[in-house]
C-alpha cells in the first residue's frame, strides 16, 4: 500500500475511534448502570409505596405540559432531574392505573413481576418474531398462547399471536377472516358484518384499516341484559341473503365495555355454522375469567369461535401492550400473513418458521412479549391470577348492591365485574344531574369512575379490574358518590337546566 494509503487508512481509523469514543455513553459501564438502575429503582419503590395516599385521578392536568421545559435534543441531564419530571408530568396528571382507585374503564394492570420481565427482555433485546433468530422467545410464545387455547377450550391445530393490544390482535383477525372467506374488494360492499351496539369500536376500526369499510355493518338488537339475540340475528342474516348480500361475519361479545354483558355464544356459534358466517368472539375483556369456576359456564361457546381475541394486560394484570389473537384453524392465520423476503432465506427453510409470530401477525418487528407473560404466570402459578378476577367479581356484586340500598337506580345484575348506576333525582333532569356527578367524582380524585350512556340515557360505570382494587376502593368509592350527591342536590345550580 502506498503512503498516502496508509495515511489515508490511518485517518479513518482514528475518526472510527473518535466516533467510538463519542458513543460510549450508550453502552454504561457496571458502576453506571449500578447507579440508573439504583436511582430507577428507589423512584418505583417510593411511587408504590405513596401509592394508596396519592389520588388515583389528577384533574389538573396543566403539569404535563411542562415536559416541553425539556426538549428533545438539548444537553444531557441527570437521572434525578428527568425521573422527577416523569414523575410530575406523566405520573401526576390524569388517570393513575397503576393504583387501586382506577374503577373506569377496563382497567389495566402492571404486576411488579411483568415489570422485571420486560426489564430483562429490554436487556437482553431479543428479536422475537423467526425461529431461526430467537427460537426461544418464540418457543416461549406459542407455549403461553398454547395455555390461553386449553383455557377456551381450542383444539390442536390453532394458532396465535401476542399483539400489542386488543385493537391490532382484532385487524389480525378481521383480516384471517377476509382472506378465509376468499372475499376480493369487489365483495366488499355486499359482504355483511353483524355485530350489537355494544361491540368494542376496535372492531370497526379494524375493518376499515383492512379495507373493509364499505361493508353492510348490521347492528342486532339486543334483549333486556344488553346481550345479542339470536332470533334476531338468524332473521338479519336471512333477510340479507334474499337481498342478494353475503353475510360474512357475526362477532359476539364474551364481556361488553359498557356494561360486561356476556353474548349467547353457543346460539351464535350454531348460527353460524349453519349460516357459513366466520365467528369472532372478543373476550379481551372477560376471557380470562374463565379462570374462574363460576364464571366459566357463561363463558361456554368460546371454544366454538372461529377466531378470539384476550387481552392480558387487561384480566392478567399485565402492562399495556400485551394482547393476544387465536385462531381455531392455524392455517387461516398464517395463509393470511405469509411473507417472503430474499434476505430472510437462511430462515425459510424451516417449518417452524409457518408458526413464528412475523408469519402470523402484521408485524415483522417484534417485541420480546412473552416473557412478560411467560414469567409472572411461572413466578406465581395460576392460582393468585383466578383468586383476584373472583375477588373482582365480588366486588362489582358488592358495588351495586351498597348502591341499590342507598337509593341509586343500577343496572342489571352484574356478570362480570362491571356495575352501571345513576342518581335520579325528584326534580330536573336525570342526565343533566349525572354528568355532573361524574365530573365531581373526577375533580375529588381519589377514585377514578366513568361514565357511558345506553339508549339516550347518561349512566356511571363502576369497573373493578385492576389488581390493586380491593374492598377499601370499592367502600371508597361509595362514600364519595354519596357525598357528591348530597352536594348536588343541595346546589341545583351547578346542574339544573335553564
Amino acid at each position: 500500500m502506498s503512503t498516502a494509503g496508509n495515511q489515508d487508512n490511518s485517518q479513518q481509523r482514528n475518526r472510527i475511534l473518535a466516533l467510538e469514543a463519542a458513543a460510549r455513553p450508550l453502552d454504561p459501564d457496571h458502576a453506571e448502570r449500578e447507579a440508573l438502575l439504583t436511582t430507577a429503582h428507589e423512584y418505583a419503590q417510593r411511587l408504590l409505596e405513596e401509592l394508596p395516599d396519592r389520588p388515583t385521578y389528577g384533574h389538573d392536568k396543566s403539569a404535563a405540559l411542562r415536559i416541553r421545559d425539556l426538549p428533545v435534543g438539548g444537553a444531557p441531564r441527570g437521572i434525578d432531574e428527568l425521573l422527577h419530571r416523569v414523575d410530575e408530568s406523566v405520573v401526576g396528571p390524569g388517570i393513575m392505573p397503576a393504583h387501586g382507585g382506577h374503577l373506569g374503564y377496563i382497567p389495566g394492570g402492571g404486576i411488579y413481576s411483568a415489570a422485571v420481565a420486560d426489564y430483562v427482555a429490554a436487556v437482553t433485546n431479543e428479536y422475537a418474531g423467526v425461529w431461526f433468530a430467537g427460537p426461544g422467545c418464540v418457543e416461549m410464545e406459542n407455549l403461553v398462547l398454547g395455555w390461553m387455547a386449553e383455557l377456551i377450550g381450542y383444539p390442536a391445530g390453532h394458532a396465535g399471536n401476542l399483539a400489542s393490544g386488543g385493537s391490532v390482535a382484532s385487524l389480525i383477525a378481521v383480516v384471517t377472516a377476509r382472506e378465509a372467506a376468499g372475499l376480493r374488494s369487489r365483495d366488499y360492499e355486499r359482504a355483511v358484518v353483524y355485530s350489537t351496539s355494544h361491540a368494542h369500536h376496535c372492531l370497526s376500526k379494524a375493518l376499515r384499516v383492512a379495507g373493509m369499510g364499505e361493508a353492510v355493518h348490521r347492528e342486532v338488537p339486543l334483549d333486556e341484559r344488553f346481550r345479542l339475540r339470536p332470533d334476531a340475528l338468524t332473521a338479519l342474516v336471512r333477510e340479507d341473503r334474499e337481498r342478494g348480500l353475503k353475510p360474512w361475519l357475526v362477532i359476539g361479545s364474551a364481556g361488553t365495555t359498557d356494561v360486561g354483558a356476556i353474548d349467547p355464544l353457543p346460539a351464535i356459534a350454531r348460527i353460524a355454522k349453519t349460516e357459513g358466517l366466520w365467528f369472532h368472539v372478543d373476550a379481551a375483556y372477560g376471557g380470562f375469567f374463565a379462570m374462574v369456576e363460576s364464571v366459566r359456564s357463561r363463558l361456554a361457546g368460546m371454544e366454538l369461535s372461529d377466531s378470539i381475541v384476550l387481552d392480558p394486560h387487561k384480566a392478567l394484570f399485565l402492562p399495556y401492550g400485551t394482547g393476544a389473537v387465536l385462531v381455531r384453524d392455524g392455517d387461516h392465520l398464517s395463509n393470511a400473513h405469509t411473507y417472503d423476503a430474499h434476505y430472510m432465506q437462511d430462515a425459510a427453510s424451516d417449518e417452524r418458521e409457518l408458526r413464528a409470530p412475523a408469519a402470523l401477525s402484521p408485524e415483522l418487528t417484534k417485541h420480546f412479549r412473552g416473557l412478560r407473560v411467560w414469567l409472572p404466570l411461572m413466578l406465581h402459578g395460576v392460582e393468585p391470577f383466578a383468586a383476584c378476577l373472583e375477588e373482582k367479581l365480588e366486588l362489582a356484586r358488592y358495588f351495586r348492591t351498597r348502591m341499590e340500598a342507598f337509593g341509586f337506580e343500577v343496572g342489571p345484575e352484574p356478570e362480570l365485574s362491571v356495575v352501571t348506576y345513576r342518581w335520579v333525582p325528584e326534580r330536573g333532569d336525570a342526565n343533566a344531574f349525572n354528568r355532573a356527578l361524574i365530573e365531581a367524582t373526577h375533580v375529588d380524585g381519589r377514585v377514578f369512575l366513568s361514565s357511558t350512556t345506553i339508549d339516550g340515557v347518561f349512566v356511571l360505570r363502576f369497573a373493578a379490574l385492576a389488581f390493586r382494587t380491593h374492598l377499601e376502593h370499592a367502600d371508597l368509592a361509595i362514600a364519595i358518590l354519596r357525598d357528591c350527591v348530597a352536594e348536588l342536590e343541595a346546589q341545583p345550580e351547578r346542574w339544573a337546566l335553564a
